[in-house]
């Protein structure tokens, strides 16, 4: 380790790794630091993204063969949650080989400190090893990569219970019968409906009166329909208020009246909070909001100038949070960027415009671009285009019939053809591959008539990005257009 560098990245996270590896290809000085080696990676390949989505394809396995029977299958067995998490780790071991301390060294040639960061100065770091030791070091630039953890369940009682977040559940290796999940967001509809798959018997606590609040009401709706006809109960607008023993909870709904649920497990997803503890950010003159994030201007700088965050460390932006690893893509483009170009004047801010997300339930909810409530926060016109997947072939051959995608776009002129998009929601099987044609229409302001003008193979899934123009072109033809064809024909 080296007593300066050109930038430090605090954390080997999604956000850690972009940075560091970028800056370094780029021909810097770069230090990357970390706990430990098996935190390398952050929450998305440890406790996130890779290992839910390990858990969530085997589910999906399993919940296939079990719909074979109509067509003469008999499927038998309970799931061995146990092979299951074996599965899991392995998927994770695969990616770990690239994304470790001695490949970070060998193959990137960073510079790796594994121990526990401080700042000590405005520009200077300490880094304290597991044995004690601890090492000095500064950097032109530092970049706040610490990532998120979850919030905390509060209720009389809960100290005595076993209680998992996304960070232990997948330690599990026997299947609980009965698995109670509070909050309602994408972590609980994303595990509730794979440990239900699983065979557990699901309930889910949530305060708001319906899942998935960030999303359009009606395709929250559908995706409670879907996953109670799995046999997923919801308890919406109540509250955990209290756990009378290790395995019973007690629930309040908003008038009052209160009710108790046995379990065996439960899972808690109320909420996300930034790393910040240990780094001594004062040391730097890095100032906090009233929400206990650091404050950050457009451009994710702290209140001091050398000092930058990305990555859930970063929820304190104007722009706002965004708990997603592919946001800490967006922070790197935006970070790397800037940190190359001379003066502010020429800086590009954070903006979440063109950003995505996908809930990975089956079915998918793909959301992008803007959406209804930023457009009208922004007096921004639009029209609302809805299309129905029972019209569509692909659908029907599969049986999604109930998919459903709702977009947003310009008001419609004389010449529908030309019309662009805003945004929109997907919800159905694989919406999340499905919408990136549409994202990239937004970004590249793409028109109808480039969607309509576009031969797809039938019958693809993607052929309804077109369906949905034919119908939104031919019912919205001025009639000056058809008779003026009519006659030319």
């Amino acid at each position: 380790m080296k007593t300066h560098y050109d930038l430090i990245a605090i954390g080997a996270g999604s956000a850690g790794l972009g940075v560091a590896i970028a800056m370094k290809r780029l021909g810097f000085d770069v230090l990357i630091i970390d706990r430990s080696d098996r935190r390398i990676g952050g929450d998305c390949l440890n406790d996130g993204c890779v290992p839910s989505k390990a858990l969530i394809h085997v589910s999906r396995m399993i919940h296939n063969a079990r719909r074979s029977g109509p067509f003469g299958w008999t499927m038998q067995g309970a799931t061995d949650l146990g092979a299951v998490m074996q599965y899991v780790r392995e998927r994770q071991d695969i990616i770990r080989t690239h994304e470790n301390a001695a490949y970070l060294r060998d193959s990137e040639g960073l510079d790796v400190a594994l121990g526990t960061a401080r700042f000590v100065g405005r520009q200077e770091i300490e880094v304290t090893r597991e044995d004690g030791t601890s090492l000095r070091t500064s950097a032109k630039n530092i970049v706040l990569c610490t990532g998120s953890k979850p919030q905390r369940l509060k209720a009389d009682g809960v100290e005595a219970v076993q209680v998992h977040t996304n960070e232990t559940i997948f330690s599990l290796d026997r299947l609980p019968n009965r698995l109670l999940i509070v909050g309602a967001g994408p972590i609980a509809m994303e595990m509730g409906q794979a440990f239900a798959r699983f065979g557990s018997q699901v309930t889910v606590v949530g305060q708001e009166d319906r899942i998935l609040s960030k999303e359009l009401p009606e395709v929250s709706a559908l995706l409670q329909q879907r996953l109670e006809a799995e046999g997923i109960a919801f308890r919406l607008g109540q509250q955990v208020t209290a756990f009378p023993d290790s395995h019973t909870a007690r629930i309040e709904s908003r008038n009052g009246t209160t009710e108790t649920l046995p379990f065996d497990v439960v899972l808690v997803a109320v909420g996300r909070t930034a790393n910040l503890n240990d780094l001594n950010l004062s040391a730097a003159g890095i100032e906090l909001n009233d929400k206990g994030q650091i404050k950050l201007n457009d451009f994710l700088q702290t209140t001091n100038p050398h000092v930058f965050a990305a990555g859930d460390a970063a929820a304190g932006a104007p722009a706002g949070t965004r708990y997603f690893s592919h946001a800490a893509e967006l922070h790197v483009s935006t970070l790397v960027t800037n940190l190359l170009t001379p003066g502010q004047v020429l800086d590009k801010k954070l903006n979440y415009d063109h950003f995505s997300w996908v809930t990975f339930t089956d079915p998918e909810v793909a959301t992008f671009g803007l959406q209804e409530d930023e457009l009208t926060k922004r007096n921004i016109r639009y029209e609302r285009v809805v299309y129905d997947f029972a019209e569509d072939d692909r659908a029907v051959i599969e049986a999604y019939e109930y998919a459903k995608m709702i977009l947003f776009t310009e008001p419609k002129g004389l010449n529908p053809f030309g019309t662009r998009l805003l945004g929109g929601t997907v919800i159905a099987p694989n919406a999340g591959e499905l919408v990136q044609e549409l994202i990239l229409a937004v970004q590249k302001k793409l028109t109808v008539g480039d969607f309509f003008n576009k031969i797809y193979p039938y019958p693809t899934a993607s052929r309804v990005n077109k369906s949905i123009w034919l119908d939104y072109v031919l019912d919205n033809l001025p009639g000056v257009v058809k008779r003026a064809v009519k006659w030319v024909y």
